[in-house]
């Protein structure tokens, strides 16, 4: 089989793999489509030195498919069934694990697939069977694969910031994340203000449901975001960026008593704790991608409300076209970008 491998240096390789064979437990996934990620965006640029082993794993975490082995003891999932990944596997046996957080578990067994075992972009996947979750038919395999991070991400975001029609939000940064911050926010009824210095991305933001848009390289971003909300700030706010200033204003524009919400990855930030969150009796999260029960619910709500999730996806491609793709997308205009092989 094909797998996409980062060499270094925004370089990558389409290498031949040996198709993969299930063992007790283990599930062989035919991908149907596999999303981009911005944390791909961190190994794609850097060094072979510092890539490491990863240089010899293929990457993607956002993998979509169709079961078609199993392997012994398997129970929960069936040949010819539709799903997700849940890019993670670990113990099994703690308290994260049994609730489908298996990203937090803390044992030697936890895996990151993409980085840490081989990922979605590639024809076939080797998965744990508890990494599979069922997608709903309402929901295609590049929606699936949207939702299997970067939207995910998002969505538990906005549920843990408890966004509903009665809020103004602010989002900070319109790539994939944000951006499915902004369309999932506008369709839980909020009136959201997307944040980014990119036109494109800004023209994104406003096809997919902003209410108001700002480039932050014009106006001064906290300021216009107390104006255009009477003198208050934003109800809630959700920085995508992992930039330091960024979610400074992220956090310095939202209204007292109001929440914010870190999910970008990487970087610092300086904050003032007293007159930036204490005496304005701040809320302040970080939220870190999502569990297996919220994946399945997310899909669940996506088919509930005909929701038009594939609104956000801007551009598809072949496997074989992997370079090319990788290139656009590291350019930082487009949409969601998605491997597809139907």
């Amino acid at each position: 089989m094909r797998g996409v491998v980062f060499t270094g240096e925004s370089k990558l390789e389409i290498k031949e793999f040996p198709d993969p064979a299930p063992g007790p437990g283990q599930v062989v996934v035919k991908m149907r489509s596999s999303g981009l990620c911005g944390s791909d965006l961190r190994p794609y640029r850097s060094t072979a030195e510092q890539l490491g082993p990863r240089l010899q794993i293929i990457s993607g975490h956002e993998p979509c498919g169709e079961v078609v082995e199993l392997g012994q003891d398997v129970t929960n999932v069936k040949v010819g069934d539709r799903i997700m990944v849940h890019h993670y596997s670990g113990c099994q046996m703690c308290e994260f694990c049994q609730t489908g957080w298996t990203q937090l578990c803390q044992s030697e067994y936890q895996k990151v697939y993409g980085s840490g075992a081989h990922g979605g972009n590639a024809d076939y996947e080797l998965v744990e069977d508890y990494m599979c979750v069922q997608l709903h038919e309402g929901v295609s395999f590049e929606e699936g694969a949207a939702i299997s991070c970067g939207t995910g991400t998002a969505y538990q975001a906005l549920r843990r910031l408890d966004v509903s029609g009665r809020d103004v939000l602010a989002v900070f940064g319109q790539g994939p994340v944000g951006l499915s911050g902004t369309f999932l926010g506008a369709h839980m009824g909020a009136r959201v203000i997307a944040v980014d210095p990119v036109p494109e991305r800004r023209k994104l933001a406003e096809d997919c449901g902003a209410w108001k848009s700002i480039d932050p390289n014009a106006v001064n971003p906290v300021e216009a975001i107390y104006e255009m909300t009477g003198g208050r700030g934003a109800d809630a706010t959700l920085d995508a960026t992992g930039i330091g200033e960024v979610r400074a204003n992220a956090i310095r524009s939202t209204r007292i008593w109001g929440r914010a919400c870190l999910v970008g990855e990487g970087g610092t930030m300086n904050l003032e704790p007293s007159p930036d969150i204490i005496h304005r009796q701040l809320s302040l999260f970080g939220s870190w991608t999502f569990s297996t029960v919220i994946l399945q619910e997310l899909a669940n709500w996506i088919v509930e409300r005909d929701i038009p999730l594939h609104s956000i996806i801007t551009d598809r491609f072949t496997l074989d076209k992997a370079e090319e793709a990788f290139k656009l997308f590291s350019g930082g205009t487009t949409g969601k970008v998605v491997f597809n092989w139907d």
